[in-house]
């Protein structure tokens, strides 16, 4: 008798690894096993033998046209459950007869038809996997169980309601369920019931290794339209920033269809054929998805390792460190089994590369920031590249707070002797210290201070470096309160730096138009001589003139900053201005004289200053008309007068 007939008769599993125990026999299985022989009767066994040789041998597609063309399964679901009991008896009996003549006829015959069982079986799961391949993709899989769970779950909820208009809604929903749904239903079902068939018939081997080849290559299939190629790392290096920047997005959708979708319902199927066997349905799913899946948690670790470092990559890198957190409790459900830790292992080595790729990223975008030795003056005192560079990445930054705090809560912070403690800490020593993020991030802005109070040495004017700097500083202000960085850095922290840009902008105006206030007497409404009066006239003038002339390519480009300047200037210049005016115009004498020292009118003045700090004023302004104000200056006029 061939070895092979032994194996089965004797009900020795195909496959070491994959025996059944005696807890899985279902209990008619065990009780026939244990009965005495003798309450069967010879002519019992050989119906038993002869019924089941009917219909295994009608399906038998070596002596059989129609058997060979024929799906059994498909043809008629009766006849295939009619197939599976006759199997089942058979292997009973062979059970029964094994102990008293493993040689005997009865013997011998029964495993010939369990052998062409067997195969008849093999060829139907085979049918089964390959024709439903799209009834039982795992994307169709996944999402009926999920469907079938909302269902489960809104019945439960339906049977507490008091509303027969929400009951009928509940039973519309149930009674929804798709053609598709329903094919893939009853595919799962018959590759179950020829599962527990083939395994408990010591067939294990050939069932499992039919479903691993289909059902491999349509996960394969899956990983690779989603974009997922193996690739090597110098492979990774080579790649343009645009074409790597597309893979990296690509991957970052596939990562959500792959968890949610691919490997969810390929787990979910191996559940349900292989319920069976714990054995089988872990080596199953593990042999299917694990190529797959290294491939897809291996590509984060080889972005992380290449040597571009555009800014954007910074991103990028968080972008898919998001995505591995956020999913790790699925990924560590999917895949649980203990022959699948490597999967775990892989995305745990890119989440700890990315993080490493992170602070890398920090590092050298702070080193660019001090290494930047550029000395050409910004026109105007307006606002620096780098300021503009720096706040904008920044603001990208904080949208990744909740990630960053994970990866830098165990860095050291920036070193005290070079970070004064003034600049973020609080006054308040009861308070708790900040947040890791929010100390990098300060330290980051810390930097970009120094950097541009060393070039605001290069200009000539001072006050122009104090503009220069104000600029800048109410730029960082104004992104921090417009992005999450208000929340990593506070009110305190915000309210600090706005008192520093009111400081800076003093310093301007002091040093900017202080000699057109000087040239003004303490007491515009005193008494003065006519030539005291001309001559006060002339410095104003000539200190008005100079002083506008320097000042009118300035640029304030935060408009709040601007007008603020502007209403400084004019509350201190302008109404002054105008007491002296109109106290002492009459006095200059002649209407020749007027137009000789009494250049200016108090409107005249402050339609000048509203011009201001756009970097394009004209310096032909009229001196007479006021009737060109616009509304801004309207505006303007109406916090001085205020």
């Amino acid at each position: 008798m061939p070895i092979k007939g032994m194996r089965s008769i004797c009900f020795s599993p195909r496959t070491p690894s994959f025996s059944v125990s005696r807890q899985s026999m279902s209990p008619s299985r065990a009780s026939l096993s244990i009965t005495p022989r003798r309450r069967f009767s010879e002519s019992m066994i050989e119906q038993a033998i002869d019924a089941a040789a009917i219909i295994i041998m009608k399906w038998d597609a070596e002596t059989s046209a129609y058997a060979r063309v024929t799906s059994l399964f498909y043809e008629s679901k009766r006849e295939a459950m009619q197939f599976i009991r006759s199997v089942n008896e058979l292997q009973k009996i062979m059970h029964l007869l094994v102990p008293e003549d493993s040689g005997s006829e009865k013997i011998i015959q029964a495993q010939n038809l369990m052998q062409i069982a067997m195969k008849r079986l093999q060829k139907e799961f085979y049918q089964i996997l390959s024709m439903n391949r799209a009834h039982l993709d795992p994307e169709s899989v996944s999402t009926r169980s999920s469907r079938t769970s909302a269902r489960s779950s809104t019945s439960a909820r339906s049977s507490t309601s008091d509303y027969d208009g929400e009951d009928d809604e509940i039973r519309t929903a149930e009674d929804s369920i798709s053609e598709v749904e329903e094919i893939s239903s009853m595919a799962m079902s018959d590759l179950k019931l020829i599962a527990d068939c083939m395994i408990a018939s010591g067939y294990a081997k050939e069932c499992i290794h039919i479903y691993k080849l289909i059902r491999k290559s349509i996960i394969d299939e899956g990983i690779y339209k989603l974009g997922i190629e193996k690739i090597s790392s110098s492979q990774v290096n080579k790649m343009d920033w645009d074409v790597l920047d597309l893979k990296i997005k690509n991957w970052l959708e596939a990562v959500k269809i792959s968890l949610r979708m691919l490997f969810t319902g390929e787990k979910i199927l191996c559940d349900k054929v292989f319920a069976s066997s714990d054995s089988i349905r872990e080596s199953c799913f593990t042999e299917i998805s694990k190529e797959g899946a290294t491939l897809l948690f291996g590509f984060p670790e080889l972005v992380a390792k290449t040597k571009k470092s555009p800014p954007e990559k910074m991103f990028r890198v968080l972008d898919m460190y998001t995505a591995i957190s956020e999913n790790w409790q699925e990924i560590e459900t999917i895949f649980s089994f203990e022959s699948t830790s490597g999967i775990r292992l892989q995305a745990l080595n890119s989440l700890i590369r990315l993080s490493e790729s992170v602070q890398s990223l920090l590092t050298d975008f702070e080193s660019t920031i001090q290494k930047d030795s550029s000395k050409a003056m910004i026109p105007g005192g307006g606002l620096h590249p780098l300021t503009i560079y720096l706040m904008n990445y920044l603001t990208i930054l904080a949208d990744y707070s909740g990630i960053l705090t994970d990866i830098i809560s165990d860095w050291p912070p920036p070193a005290k002797s070079s970070l004064p403690e003034s600049y973020f800490d609080s006054p308040d020593s009861d308070k708790s210290p900040l947040p890791a993020i929010s100390v990098r991030i300060s330290w980051l802005i810390f930097v970009l201070l120094c950097k541009l109070d060393g070039k605001a040495k290069h200009y000539k004017g001072v006050s122009l470096s104090y503009l220069f700097l104000a600029n800048n500083l109410q730029h960082v202000i104004s992104r921090v309160r417009t992005s999450n960085l208000q929340y990593l850095l506070g009110e305190e922290w915000i309210a600090k730096h706005e008192a520093k840009v009111r400081q800076f902008a003093a310093n301007y105006e002091r040093l900017a138009w202080g000699h057109v206030f000087a040239s003004l007497p303490e007491n515009p409404t005193a008494s003065m001589t006519q030539g005291e009066t001309k001559e006060y006239f002339r410095k104003f003038n000539s200190s008005f003139e100079d002083a506008y002339r320097k000042q009118s390519s300035c640029v304030a480009p935060d408009s709040k900053l601007r007008d603020e300047i502007k209403v400084s200037l004019g509350r201190k210049l302008v109404a002054v201005y105008r007491e002296f005016y109109d106290t002492h115009k009459s006095t200059v004498g002649d209407e020749r004289s007027m137009r000789l020292f009494v250049r200016f009118s108090p409107e005249d003045i402050g339609n000048y200053l509203s011009d201001l700090f756009f970097g394009t004023v004209s310096s032909q302004s009229s001196s007479t008309s006021s009737s060109t104000s616009s509304h801004h200056r309207r505006h303007m006029w109406s916090q001085l007068r205020a």
